[in-house]
């Protein structure tokens, strides 16, 4: 038998066992089954504080067994889970998306979903939470006690139940969506064993030869001015790398606002493709 508890920043621990479903987001209370479509199974519903508006409503669905954890993943947006369990791999990353089930491991995971929370208005930063998964003795007690899901009225809002809103996102075709898709293309593509992030002239050259135009990149101020809004866009204020204290390098900047845009969609390897197609039209004459 298992018992699981997940908490997070103004979210109670919530206790669940063996037979319970939890199920967590936004608003996730109109998703609870009105009759019970497994007597065996009891559901509870958590609603996640400060969510921000493109969070799904039914962000996420923990079904606790006899001797696994599976979490169904049903939010619009992406999340991380990551773990740290006794296996020769030692601590595994894995990428949420809409539809996907995964098993979490013994012990401590993690989720973050990315850009999840609004701690102030047109704000985002990520919402992680964690989820203790143990085996229970034989002898010890199995039934779970489920705490109370009570959230602060305060950070709760009427917009909790309006229909989830579009995601923070670059407008497509602009200068920086262009930087971005060029600074991200080594995720895109499978390739993030990358030995360095794009230079500034790099990235011109990539934008000029998608584009045939490439707006005033050829200057590295420039260049600079377009990773910040992308930056910003990407991690939120408050976790923007070019404000951090910690930031680091430029290398190490441009490195994480990559990786970042890839993994909040910012640009696809669908974006990549189209422009790839068009490039190779135009430089064909059609």
């Amino acid at each position: 038998m298992l018992r699981v508890t997940m908490w997070g920043a103004g979210v109670p621990p919530v206790t669940l066992g063996s037979g319970e479903i939890l199920l967590f987001g936004r608003s996730p209370d109109g998703y609870l089954p009105t009759e019970s479509r497994d007597i065996d199974l009891s559901y509870s519903a958590v609603t996640l504080p400060r969510c921000a508006p493109h969070v799904s409503r039914l962000v996420g669905e923990m079904i606790v067994g006899d001797e696994v954890v599976r979490l169904r993943w049903r939010g619009a947006v992406e999340a991380q889970l990551s773990s740290l369990f006794e296996a020769p791999g030692g601590a595994r990353r894995v990428t949420l998306t809409g539809g996907m089930t995964a098993l979490l491991d013994e012990g401590e995971n993690r989720i973050v979903v990315l850009r999840g929370r609004e701690p102030d208005p047109g704000q985002y930063a990520d919402l992680v939470l964690s989820v203790q998964v143990e085996v229970l003795a034989p002898a010890e007690d199995t039934d779970a006690v489920r705490a109370a899901a009570d959230t602060d009225p305060a950070a709760a809002s009427d917009r909790d139940d309006v229909v989830t809103g579009a995601a923070p996102a670059l407008e497509p075709r602009s200068r920086e969506w262009y930087v971005a898709l060029a600074l991200a293309e080594p995720w895109l593509t499978g390739a993030d064993d990358y030995p360095r992030p794009p230079s500034s002239r790099e990235i011109y050259e990539r934008v000029l030869g998608w584009h045939g135009y490439a707006w005033n990149l050829s200057r590295p101020q420039r260049v600079d001015d377009a990773l910040r809004i992308i930056a910003r866009l990407a991690f939120g204020p408050h976790d923007d790398p070019f404000t951090s204290p910690n930031a680091g390098r430029a290398q190490n900047v441009r490195f994480a606002i990559g990786r970042r845009a890839a993994e909040v969609r910012l640009v696809t390897i669908d974006d990549l493709e189209r422009v790839e197609r068009e490039a190779r039209a135009r430089a064909a004459g059609r």
